[in-house]
């Protein structure tokens, strides 16, 4: 069954720009904090909320377009979901090849994640309202939201072992667990995707119409 899309002021639409405006900011603010203790899991984070604010812009796009073409955007967006780990790699490289690396500071690094998790809670909130409502590519908006809330957490625990236990370990421990979540999400968008795409090319070719 076909869904219509919906209309510039629907639910959907108005729930995706405020997701937008909450991850852009709270990028700004988490990627400063990264950059100033030197946290690889803080920054990898904040390439999430790059990678959510994307994401969602991405789905503004193609919520109201046919369910073929939803299903080759979220192809897309699979690979998306994957750039938190790639930045992950890169910082991680950078950090280990340092020539003294330090760990994080306590502090902050809590602080940081407690305040990212109150975002992405209210994110995952506000999506969860509209997940169904376009397909695979809502559903990514709301996996990628979710699979954050459980980074933040892990997040403030390795913040916790760091100030008993001053190590850059807990952090590149973390900053591994966010890249590992992100592909198993990015994984399953792609799943999700191929079966729509599979479903709306035999629709499609049932009736008589143009691939």
């Amino acid at each position: 069954m076909s869904v219509a899309p919906p209309s510039a002021d629907s639910p959907l639409r108005t729930t995706l720009w405020i997701v937008v405006g909450l991850n852009i900011a709270f990028f700004i603010a988490e990627f400063s904090v990264a950059l100033a203790i030197g946290s690889v899991s803080l920054f990898a984070d904040s390439a999430d909320f790059v990678e959510d604010a994307t994401l969602n812009l991405l789905v503004l796009v193609a919520v109201g377009l046919s369910p073929l073409v939803r299903a080759r955007v979220g192809f897309a967006l699979a690979g998306v979901l994957l750039l938190p780990a790639v930045a992950f790699v890169v910082t991680l490289v950078h950090k280990l090849t340092a020539a003294a690396p330090i760990a994080p500071e306590a502090a902050p690094f809590a602080l940081t994640g407690l305040a990212a998790l109150a975002v992405n809670t209210a994110c995952a909130l506000l999506l969860a309202r509209v997940r169904h409502a376009g397909g695979s590519l809502t559903r990514a908006a709301f996996l990628s939201a979710r699979n954050d809330m459980f980074a933040n957490i892990a997040i403030m625990a390795a913040a916790g072992v760091t100030a008993v236990w001053p190590s850059i370990w807990p952090d590149i421990v973390v900053g591994l667990g966010i890249a590992a979540l992100n592909a198993d999400a990015a994984k399953e968008i792609w799943e999700a995707a191929r079966g729509e795409h599979g479903a709306a090319r035999g629709s499609t070719g049932g009736t008589g119409g143009a691939a």
